[in-house]
């Protein structure tokens, strides 16, 4: 992850963050949601836990560093931070960002097949249930596509998703994704996009307004 560790993506409704130590008592505690432990098939961890997971992704030496709990690499994991105040029209700055009242959820970027470096998989979770429906997930997510696409070398991606998930899987869906797989066993759906070169251009097309920022946290 240091290849990314100091880049922030700003967009019209959200902005990706690098995940850091000082954002995991947030993250710690969305995660004791029964209902997240469920939609993300998660087991909670203890807060010592969650610190250790930041530190193996910020600090490890490769660019991409492997996930213990998930037997992959992540090529990049951030904070979703939204832009707009709840019952406010202010725009957040770059000063506001680390504001808790703004963090509204993660997105991660994976290498779950260590052979093939051009399939990333993505996690979009909106944690904050006053973020949900209001097209955050979805431009998180393509500037994380736009992300693994231009500055990642990947031209696949595949989403893992909860069967009951069904906001999450029209969300993908709308995004080009289409069913490829359904696990009974894990009561999960795999979606998959394939970029082509129309695909590609749309999803430039959808993202030309991103903006690529340093960010720095101190840490």
């Amino acid at each position: 992850m240091r290849l990314n560790q100091n880049v922030s993506l700003l967009g019209k409704k959200v902005v990706l963050v690098p995940y850091t130590a000082e954002h995991v008592p947030r993250y710690h505690e969305w995660m004791k949601s029964e209902e997240l432990q469920r939609l993300t098939a998660s087991e909670p961890l203890t807060l010592e836990q969650e610190y250790a997971m930041q530190r193996s992704w910020r600090e490890d030496a490769d660019s991409e560093t492997r996930d213990p709990g998930l037997g992959c690499r992540s090529l990049w994991r951030t904070l979703l931070v939204h832009l707009h105040c709840a019952g406010c029209s202010e725009v957040a700055g770059p000063a506001r960002l680390h504001r808790r009242e703004l963090h509204g959820g993660d997105v991660n970027l994976f290498l779950t097949d260590l052979g093939d470096p051009t399939l990333g998989e993505i996690e979009v979770m909106i944690a904050e249930p006053s973020c949900r429906g209001k097209g955050f997930g979805t431009e998180a997510a393509l500037m994380m596509m736009s992300y693994g696409v231009t500055k990642l070398g990947l031209t696949k991606f595949e989403a893992k998703i909860g069967q009951g998930n069904e906001p999450s899987i029209r969300m993908f869906q709308k995004l080009h994704f289409e069913q490829v797989a359904v696990s009974s066993v894990f009561q999960e759906v795999t979606l998959r996009l394939a970029m082509s070169e129309p695909e590609r251009r749309w999803l430039l097309e959808q993202t030309s307004h991103v903006e690529e920022k340093p960010y720095r946290d101190g840490s």
